[in-house]
Parts: C-alpha cells; sequence; structure tokens
C-alpha cells in the first residue's frame, strides 16, 4: 500500500511448508498425516500463513480517505469514507440551539436515525463550521432543521463529497439516507 510515508506491505503470506506440522509431529509424538483416499497416499500438509494488522489496516482506510479541497474559496480538509463504512452516518444540525421548537423537532430526527445509525448531535457555531467538522469526522450527510421545518416539515441535507444541499420531506428523509447509506 502507498501511505504518504512511503510503501508499505498489508498483508503478509508465509508459505511455511511441512516444517510447522512436522515438527509439532515430532515433539508431541502424534502424527500430523492426512490420508489421501484417492491416492491412498499419506502426507503432512504444508501451511500458510497470512497475516494481518488491524492497525496497518485502519491506518490505510484512514490514509486512503483523507482529502483536501476547496469550497466556497476555502481549503478543508475531509474524510472521503464510504458511506458504509463512515463510523458517524448522519449529523443533525438544529440551526439554533436557543429556539426550542427547532432543538425540540431535531431531537425527534435524531432519536429515530439513532434507532438505525450511529448519529451526531452539533448545535454549537455558526452552520458552515458545523459543516466543516462534519467533513473532517468523515460524516457523510448532514441534516439542518431550521425554520421552515416547523412550516413544511421538510429538512435540509447537505452531502459532504459535493457540498450539495437538498430539501426534503421528514418522512422522505429516512428513505433517502437508507439508500445512500445502506444501498437499498
Amino acid at each position: 500500500f502507498k501511505f504518504p510515508f512511503g510503501r508499505s506491505e498489508l498483508l503478509g503470506v508465509a508459505a511455511r511448508g511441512n516444517f510447522d506440522l512436522s515438527a509439532h509431529a515430532d515433539a508431541s509424538g502424534k502424527k500430523m498425516e492426512y490420508n489421501c483416499e484417492d491416492t491412498k497416499r499419506k502426507y503432512v500438509p504444508h501451511v500458510i500463513e497470512p497475516s494481518i494488522g488491524v492497525d496497518r489496516l485502519f491506518l490505510a482506510l484512514v490514509c486512503s480517505a483523507y482529502d483536501e479541497d476547496v469550497v466556497s474559496g476555502e481549503k478543508r480538509s475531509v474524510l472521503r469514507f464510504h458511506p458504509s463504512i463512515a463510523p458517524i452516518k448522519v449529523a443533525v444540525l438544529p440551526l439554533m440551539k436557543n429556539k426550542e421548537p427547532l432543538v425540540e423537532k431535531a431531537r425527534e430526527i435524531y432519536s429515530k436515525l439513532q434507532m438505525r445509525y450511529n448519529v451526531a448531535w452539533d448545535a454549537g457555531g455558526a452552520i458552515g463550521r458545523r459543516y466543516r467538522r462534519m467533513d473532517e469526522a468523515g460524516t457523510p450527510f448532514c441534516v439542518t432543521i431550521d425554520f421552515d421545518t416547523l412550516d413544511d416539515d421538510s429538512v435540509t441535507v447537505r452531502e459532504r463529497d459535493s457540498t450539495e444541499q437538498k430539501r426534503m420531506k421528514i418522512d422522505e428523509l429516512y428513505g433517502y439516507l437508507g439508500k445512500e447509506i445502506d444501498g437499498f
């Protein structure tokens, strides 16, 4: 794998031959032979030992997902995890944290989404900064609850990679996220 700091292996494969089983048979006194019915031969099987480290695999995943681009003239760092493996699938963002009707509606959506996904709640700061925080965490979708939500039961869904925002009914939200995250 080509890491930012150079190339390194992710998976090692050791072809051990029959050394391990033969050594075990010698030390234990038990035969480790296999009887082949077709050829009527006995032999000690050869061992192939694959090994992979979770830490190195995780590092490769993060390195592959990390990206920097420019949005609206500003440089941003983003983790472009596929939605199915993103640690946080959706962030729920009430437009204002001190307007109780917005927070209440946002908590309702948050609770329902939490039954299916790992969901983040962020009510602090400007909405653009919250989007950037979620981009850095690799969150593929942000759901914003605003004053129009209270009137028309619609939310704004922002997609991390394109930064496109779509307005949709809350009832359509769950199906949309299911299709985008789970593929169905």
